[in-house]
């Protein structure tokens, strides 16, 4: 691998600060910015695929942060000590007195355990995990232009993973729910941004022919980190719930150390601000091109600057004043809102089938596994609007199906709820992949978080969806498969996106747009 040392050049002042007149269209003969990346990228190799790896491992403890409370924070199985007939009779342990039932393992083996939140209201319980939700949306929408403005792609999945680690390493000091639930806002609001940044910066550093697998990387990780909770909690079984806290921080601080020194920035996004030698120089990290066709390519470029100052929101403002990315961002917040409620829910509304909730779990877990190859191998091929629309509708239907009582579909529940989730888990990947095409890498970090913003504001209504479904099930699963099965249409008003070159300026992105419109004009 190249020279990891961090690059020390400063940003141009008068390029990062100062709003710039409209420059004149690019000369035929000068290449644009986009084409003379792909040009400078040059073919897929080992230190282009390293990087990506790397960059996509955040995804692991994005993954294990995400659904640590499903362990945590669990309610343990418990046994009568009372030979009272009304003690075996009773539906919860809260109906009986406490001196009548135990817990069958240690008190500190779950949060609800230690801190006696067995009969608390559903909020008191469920506020960590709340406080982590709305931590989310909160920092993906306060985090969301910073990765395209002042830190860039790897300053931000650092800042943001270090940051993780930190709050989840200060979670085993705990002495309560309410500190406990502030921590875990705090981790919330740094997780956020850590899977668009590192989506964003893994696609940014390879050319169009090898992105659509590229982005399928942090999906593997994903799937592992998931995978991993549940041994780690079966190891830990017989000790306290702190120390899955401790094991997954501590690795994830480890991991920030080698983002910091072996990645590197995304010279798509150092080339937009104006930072050249930066860029120069990370190219000469990843590419074979010599530095003399480098140099050569990029003075030759045509790169229209942006017409619009920066600073901490520029890009949501921009986007939402022109037409087209306005409507864009709006449809594709549309369509995440109901894969997000389907793709938290499923695995929260287990508890209210007729089936093993530690089995249901594992097998959600595997089921991304399919989905993340299915996605790898054929991404190239797909149409990314049908395949949404496809893959929306399967797993609304499968939802619907799931609360059928009548036997014998009421034993293939479990089924149709695997099958449900597997699709919610495909359209959510082709989701962010398509998310970072549709947009200009001057703005791709901050579309791309508000994207998930939206996947994650779906997914904060399915707790309460799933409360009401233990009385009703159509109201968790039958919402479910309605709201994900008409939130693919939303694609329709959007443009394809397969096969074609990422643009790297608004300007160029419009001039797409409007060369689109005009055919179909």
């Amino acid at each position: 691998m190249a020279d990891p040392t961090p690059l020390l050049c400063q940003p141009n002042p008068s390029s990062d600060t100062l709003e710039q007149p409209p420059s004149p269209p690019p000369n035929k003969h000068h290449p644009s910015l986009g084409s003379t990346v792909e040009l400078c990228i040059g073919e897929f190799n080992w230190s282009q695929f390293l990087q990506s790896v790397l960059v996509s491992v955040a995804w692991l403890f994005d993954a294990q942060q995400t659904f640590i409370t499903v362990l945590t924070d669990a309610q343990p199985s418990w046994h009568c000590t009372s030979a009272d007939n009304d003690c075996s009779a009773a539906a919860t342990l809260c109906d009986l007195p406490r001196e009548w039932w135990a817990w069958n393992g240690p008190a500190h083996a779950s949060t609800v355990s230690e801190w006696g939140l067995e009969c608390a209201n559903s909020v008191i319980s469920g506020l960590p995990a709340s406080s982590f939700f709305v931590g989310c949306l909160v920092g993906g929408f306060g985090l969301a232009s910073l990765a395209d403005s002042s830190l860039g792609r790897k300053n931000m999945l650092f800042f943001s993973c270090l940051t993780m680690g930190i709050t989840s390493l200060l979670a085993t000091l705990s002495p309560n729910v309410w500190i406990y639930s502030a921590l875990k806002f705090l981790c919330g609001f740094a997780r956020a941004t850590i899977g668009t940044s590192a989506l964003v910066l893994a696609t940014e550093i390879v050319g169009k022919r090898r992105r659509g697998q590229t982005s399928v990387i942090g999906f593997f990780f994903f799937t592992i980190g998931f995978l991993s909770l549940p041994v780690m909690a079966y190891v830990n079984r017989s000790s306290s719930w702190r120390n899955l806290y401790l094991w997954t921080s501590i690795s994830t601080i480890i991991y920030c150390i080698l983002v910091k020194v072996f990645v590197t920035e995304s010279p798509r996004w150092l080339l937009v601000r104006g930072r050249t030698e930066e860029a120069v120089a990370t190219l000469k990290c990843i590419t074979s091109v010599t530095k003399s066709n480098l140099d050569l390519a990029i003075n030759n470029m045509s790169h229209k600057e942006e017409t619009w100052n920066v600073d901490l929101f520029s890009a949501l403002r921009i986007l939402l004043q022109k037409k087209w990315s306005s409507r864009r961002l709006f449809a594709i917040m549309a369509m995440g809102i109901g894969i997000g409620l389907v793709y938290y829910g499923m695995p929260l509304g287990l508890q209210n089938l007729s089936f093993n909730l530690y089995l249901g779990v594992t097998f959600n877990a595997l089921s991304e596994l399919p989905s993340a190859l299915i996605v790898f191998f054929f991404i190239d091929n797909f149409n990314r609007r049908i395949a949404l629309l496809l893959f929306t509708i399967l797993s609304g239907v499968f939802s619907l199906l799931s609360i059928v009582e009548v036997k014998p579909w009421s034993n293939l529940q479990i089924g149709f709820e695997l099958i449900s989730f597997f699709s919610a888990c495909s359209s959510f990947n082709i989701y962010l992949i398509y998310t970072t095409e549709l947009f200009p890498t001057c703005v791709r970090n901050s579309a791309l978080s508000m994207a998930r913003l939206a996947v994650v504001l779906g997914g904060a209504f399915s707790p309460m969806l799933v409360s009401a479904g233990r009385a009703n099930k159509f109201l968790c699963y039958g919402v479910f498969g309605l709201v994900i099965g008409f939130s693919g249409v939303y694609g329709i008003f959007l443009p394809e996106t397969r096969g074609r070159a990422l643009c790297d300026t608004m300007d160029e992105e419009e001039s797409k747009e409007n060369i689109a419109s005009g055919m179909l004009a």
